[in-house]
């Protein structure tokens, strides 16, 4: 990838912590809310028609698409033995669209909404995409202001935006109706991935096809939302059928940001979250509540000198769950001056265990064959 688009990339995260982290982002009290809340109210016709996922047009990534962003690699890439030829990947992006001039982003926005959509398929998705084939929607996702507010206009536009994402993975399973399925979203992605979760897998026979899930950047809690999503925390490296979320923060955490909304919040069982109950599976030994050192980390997704490509960065981060967040170690690389208060690595929740992902999956992927 060329040095402006590297960089760009690296640039609209920051932005992109706005737009898809939690609605605890309230720092800036009324400047910030006026500043990102959508002009009018929500009008769902403003957003345009609903998407046909039976054309390849309303994908971002697909088999057989043209310059599909989810085939992207670093430079050094570390390969492994290939994840089963017949996996699929289904995965939903984070927050791409910045602007107030509706709640809900058109299907087809073009010029940087479009830019930033395809970066984060390059770069999250593209773990998954050694031998698995990836399906990613594009969907009419919630404007960044939705996630700042607790109003119905908000609630509204975090509906249309699952309403595209579940019509997505009903198509995705009419095209793939047999064979293992991995789930993977963040952020915005993680909270309708969460729902469809609870509405589209649990209970359901195609529960018995998921090889795993990456609810990430997106908080989950064991005891008010965990039953609710038909499937189990990760608890084994080589578990398939189970769930793997984590929160990313570097010493010394300060989780105060998140916390404050998510304690103050029910759960989908209608129990009250606790930062106690936070569930934590640590990418790098794929367990609940486990640790590693930065010498288990296989590979940290690392922007270069002059930010012409990116590479893996072996052993250098390492991590623990600890109260339910993902505390890293070690001499974290220089992937960006975008870490939220509280050293809070939300950005970075993939880059920082892009080669750990991508092992993850390979190895649930084989547990689930046998």
């Amino acid at each position: 990838m060329c040095a402006r688009r590297f960089l760009g990339f690296v640039f609209v995260l920051t932005l992109l912590v706005v737009a898809g982290a939690f609605a605890v982002y309230q720092w800036g009290g009324n400047v910030l809310l006026r500043s990102a809340t959508p002009r009018g109210h929500f009008e769902a016709a403003a957003a345009g028609g609903g998407p046909d996922y039976a054309n390849p047009s309303n994908w971002i990534a697909r088999p057989g698409l043209a310059n599909d962003p989810s085939r992207w690699s670093p430079t050094n890439e570390v390969r492994v033995d290939p994840i089963a030829i017949d996996t699929r990947v289904f995965y939903i992006h984070p927050t791409t669209y910045l602007e107030r001039d509706r709640w809900n982003a058109p299907l087809l926005p073009g010029g940087q909404t479009e830019f930033r959509t395809r970066l984060f398929v390059q770069s999250q998705a593209s773990a998954f995409a050694q031998d698995a084939e990836v399906w990613a929607p594009r969907y009419r996702q919630a404007a960044y202001g939705a996630f700042l507010l607790n109003s119905a206009d908000a609630r509204a536009a975090l509906d249309l935006a699952y309403s595209d994402v579940a019509a997505a993975f009903d198509q995705f399973v009419k095209q793939n109706h047999d064979g293992p399925i991995i789930l993977a979203g963040h952020s915005q992605g993680a909270l309708h991935l969460e729902r469809l979760l609870r509405e589209k897998v649990a209970g359901k026979a195609i529960a018995k096809r998921i090889v795993v899930a990456y609810v990430v950047g997106w908080p989950v809690s064991t005891t008010a939302d965990l039953p609710a999503l038909g499937l189990p925390a990760c608890t084994a490296p080589d578990q398939a059928g189970c769930i793997l979320s984590w929160m990313s923060f570097a010493e010394p955490a300060n989780p105060d940001l998140v916390l404050h909304s998510y304690e103050h919040s029910a759960g989908f069982l209608g129990k009250d979250r606790k930062q106690a109950d936070m569930l934590c599976v640590n990418p790098l030994t794929g367990t609940k509540d486990g640790a590693a050192t930065p010498q288990q980390n296989p590979g940290t997704l690392v922007p270069n000198a002059d930010l012409t490509t990116a590479s893996l960065v072996k052993g250098q981060v390492g991590a623990a769950c600890r109260n339910g967040l993902l505390v890293l170690s070690g001499a974290i690389p220089a992937l960006g001056p975008f870490v939220l208060p509280g050293n809070n690595y939300h950005v970075y929740d993939y880059a920082l265990f892009w080669q750990a992902i991508r092992n993850d999956a390979e190895r649930r992927a084989r547990a689930w064959h046998r």
